[in-house]
């Protein structure tokens, strides 16, 4: 009876492995795919040789990619609203969550201003009065337009207020007894404590801020301003993409399913390259951010 438990046990731990493994492959073959397209020569790529490794490799799409002006441009515009934005998101997150976390007796309007939260949740503004707002103020073209009226998750705060309230409240009662005020023990206590959760939220703020294109692509009246994924988007839908200034060896090496390729795994990298480091911290904040005592 032991021994085919055990071997049952076996079986179930194979399965999962190759079951598991077979998942992964399926999420990483793209990348691999449009990897190993951006590396192959145009005639491979357009043929449809390539699937998992180059064909006849090259590295001329990437050498022609990272020579565009506006691309680098849209990069550097993406990046300026990461600095910003998950700045700003962090901070008001954080300021917004702690009063949030207290209880009714120690904040009096918290109930108020939790269903305000919530009803934002449930409900917004729509794109036409968002817009208007944006233009009416004055953010038209430029980085506040991509970064203020996503301010303040309101998802990210619920995450974060319920986990200030799973910390022992003993701690904020020591350090108001040591004559400590509600920033100060923000700050240099509960802050310090939510590393998981606050790791995790920032994670969201990178990747949302990463891949977003629609807000570039309506706020933003020359493509200069564009960030990088609203200028994929208008790269990735057009099928002759302009080849100026390329000598004639480099542009017999190209071609549009090349470029798109190497442009598009470009903007996934940064993502791709962050979130191993932020990883070990994302089960744990979304976990113990979810349970509310």
């Amino acid at each position: 009876m032991v021994e085919s438990m055990l071997w049952s046990r076996k079986l179930f731990v194979v399965l999962n492995y190759m079951l598991l493994s077979m998942l992964a492959f399926l999420c990483l073959f793209p990348i691999l795919h449009v990897l190993a397209i951006s590396f192959s020569s145009s005639t491979a790529a357009s043929s449809g040789q390539v699937v998992l490794w180059p064909v006849d490799f090259n590295t001329a799409a990437y050498q022609y990619v990272l020579d565009n002006d506006a691309f680098m441009q849209s990069i550097e515009v993406s990046l300026r609203r990461i600095v910003v934005g998950s700045t700003i998101q962090m901070l008001l997150i954080v300021l917004t969550a702690f009063p949030l976390s207290k209880e009714a007796r120690v904040f009096k309007w918290r109930t108020h201003y939790v269903w305000y939260f919530f009803i934002t949740l449930l409900f917004s503004g729509g794109l036409i009065p968002t817009y208007m707002v944006v233009k009416d103020t004055g953010l038209m073209d430029s980085v506040w337009a991509l970064v203020l009226p996503v301010a303040v998750p309101v998802f990210s705060v619920v995450l974060l207020l319920n986990f200030f309230r799973a910390l022992p409240k003993e701690l904020e009662e020591s350090a108001f007894i040591d004559g400590a005020g509600y920033m100060v023990t923000l700050w240099h206590i509960v802050v310090p404590l939510s590393k998981p959760a606050i790791a995790t939220l920032l994670l969201f703020s990178l990747v949302s801020h990463w891949n977003a294109w629609f807000d570039g692509l309506i706020y933003m009246n020359s493509p200069e301003n564009y960030p990088l994924q609203s200028y994929l988007q208008t790269v990735v839908i057009q099928h002759d993409p302009a080849l100026t200034d390329v000598d004639e060896n480099l542009m017999s090496q190209l071609s549009d399913r090349t470029l798109k390729s190497a442009q598009i795994f470009i903007g996934a990298l940064p993502i791709l390259l962050v979130y191993p480091f932020l990883q070990k911290y994302f089960m744990k904040g979304i976990v113990m951010g979810s349970v509310k005592e």
